[in-house]
């Protein structure tokens, strides 16, 4: 699936919607940065609730193209701004990382 089938299929609020066409080929979730850059595979999906500007450095450097916010947590600014400049979709949803995790999974992702 791509990014926008993604949001749409979850309901996702999208705050940047980075490149809706890109294929998404896995999913990591986790909230320690250094597990992230150690685990993440390129062209996968990060679900978190880090708002912070370093979730987007890690993106970048491991090449994820979508960073989900779970548990309703908002992006900071400097955050929301980088992922703009990145071109790196944003979303937030408040279901828990468990939830959006599980739903992906029925949706034939990262299983």
């Amino acid at each position: 699936m791509n990014i926008a089938e993604i949001c749409e299929a979850l309901e996702l609020e999208v705050t940047h919607p980075g490149d809706g066409a890109r294929e998404i080929e896995g999913v990591i979730v986790g909230d320690l940065l250094s597990h992230i850059l150690g685990e993440a595979g390129g062209n996968w999906l990060w679900v978190t609730i880090q708002t912070h500007i370093n979730v987007v450095a890690v993106a970048v450097l491991k090449e994820l193209p979508m960073i989900i916010l779970s548990s309703g947590r908002m992006p900071l600014d400097d955050m929301a701004e980088k992922c703009r400049e990145e071109n790196i979709a944003l979303a937030v949803t408040p279901l828990s990382s468990y939830e959006v995790c599980r739903r992906l999974c029925a949706l034939g992702i990262g299983c």
